[in-house]
């Protein structure tokens, strides 16, 4: 079974273009580690600055030791996430088949 790890979150006002850059070059350092199977942010559709950031990895370990070399990593170099932050994220981990979660996505056209 795969780890989904998933992020709702809001930053302050005229900082959104920055953070969706953050949030993207965190998403790319996980994707790079081994057990990171894939990471992706997105910001909300209706203009509000509301973002959407997943990351499946193979393990809770993995999920564990990859949020490790992030943070220590990011952090030094654009100060914590939390600093950009309008308020508290809602974070929420589930544990998926890892096989049918990326395969419903195979096939679909974007």
């Amino acid at each position: 079974m795969a780890w989904l790890e998933t992020v709702v979150c809001s930053c302050k006002k005229k900082v959104d273009a920055r953070f969706l850059r953050v949030l993207n070059a965190h998403q790319e350092l996980k994707r790079r580690q081994d057990g990171c199977i894939s990471a992706w942010a997105a910001r909300s559709v209706d203009g509000q600055p509301l973002f959407l950031v997943q990351s499946l990895y193979s393990s809770r370990k993995d999920l564990q030791r990859i949020t490790k070399i992030v943070s220590n990593k990011m952090d030094s170099e654009h100060g914590s996430l939390e600093s950009f932050m309008a308020g508290p994220p809602l974070v929420g981990i589930f544990e998926v088949d890892g096989l049918e979660f990326v395969k419903q996505f195979e096939n679909d056209s974007v």
